[in-house]
């Protein structure tokens, strides 16, 4: 069985406040983009887990594409599989590449072991692994909430636009991209606002995130720049960074080979 876990980005992202659990509560809508991952899982006598592309640092054990397989094989006692992965969408980027991953494992299990377990019990059951990981069990466009697990449909229609992702290879963890965070005190949703042309979006849709970002990452603020003088209808940076995209009526073309930068142009 071979799957695509897909990368997501994010059109607008809210930080509300910080719950008594620690974590933050947040409104965004994330979207998947055709760009992807690639992941193989099949039987096997015993269970393996190997990786090319780009490098992941760390005991394998702590990847969470083995955490699924363990939360399964825990829950349901399933048989051994082996696992390859090879990673493209890149690591602390703001794309949620490793959620995908995480979340298609499952999956990809349920399909091949025939576990009786529905949409809504393996988004419950990857909510476990990540904040992000519900939202890549419909892959559907989803306005998410609490802290990006409470999934809601919403309509978005980009068909027949560019996108262009940029990213220059800057990694932004989790503390780095909270720290210094001031919490949104917008009254209107991102719901509504997506309900906007989306020659509004520039002035009314933002991500929370960019502030501390593009002060500790000057690079990050100038690519957007960039994006907006090349045409683009509306440009942010996905989640916590450290892409920025760019939303196209025409394709546009490549600016960045120079810098080393991770540069891909699509059509949605």
């Amino acid at each position: 069985m071979i799957l695509f876990p897909p990368a997501k980005i994010n059109l607008g992202l809210n930080v509300l406040y910080k719950r008594d659990d620690g974590y933050h509560e947040i409104e965004s809508c994330m979207i998947v983009i055709p760009f992807y991952d690639v992941l193989e899982i099949i039987p096997a006598e015993k269970f393996e887990f190997r990786q090319t592309g780009i490098t992941i640092a760390g005991d394998s054990e702590d990847n969470l594409c083995v955490k699924a397989f363990r939360l399964l094989e825990k829950m349901y006692a399933i048989p051994a599989v082996s696992i390859y992965l090879r990673k493209i969408i890149p690591m602390g980027a703001g794309l949620g590449g490793g959620s995908a991953d995480a979340s298609y494992v499952v999956k990809g299990l349920v399909q091949l072991f025939n576990l009786p377990i529905s949409e809504k019990e393996q988004q419950e059951i990857v909510g476990q692994l990540g904040s992000d990981c519900p939202f890549f069990i419909s892959a559907q466009p989803q306005l998410a909430t609490g802290r990006g697990e409470v999934l809601q449909p919403i309509a978005v229609d980009l068909k027949n636009h560019y996108l262009k992702l940029i990213n220059p290879g800057i990694h932004i963890g989790t503390k780095e991209a909270y720290d210094g965070i001031q919490f949104s005190d917008d009254s209107t949703s991102i719901a509504a606002i997506l309900a906007e042309p989306i020659q509004h979006w520039k002035s009314n849709l933002k991500n929370d995130f960019e502030r501390t970002a593009f002060i500790n990452h000057p690079t990050l603020a100038t690519i957007k720049t960039t994006l907006y003088e090349e045409g683009a209808i509306y440009a942010a940076m996905s989640g916590s960074g450290s892409t920025l995209f760019g939303i196209f009526e025409h394709a546009p073309t490549l600016t960045f080979g120079s810098f080393n930068y991770l540069e891909k142009i699509m059509k949605l």
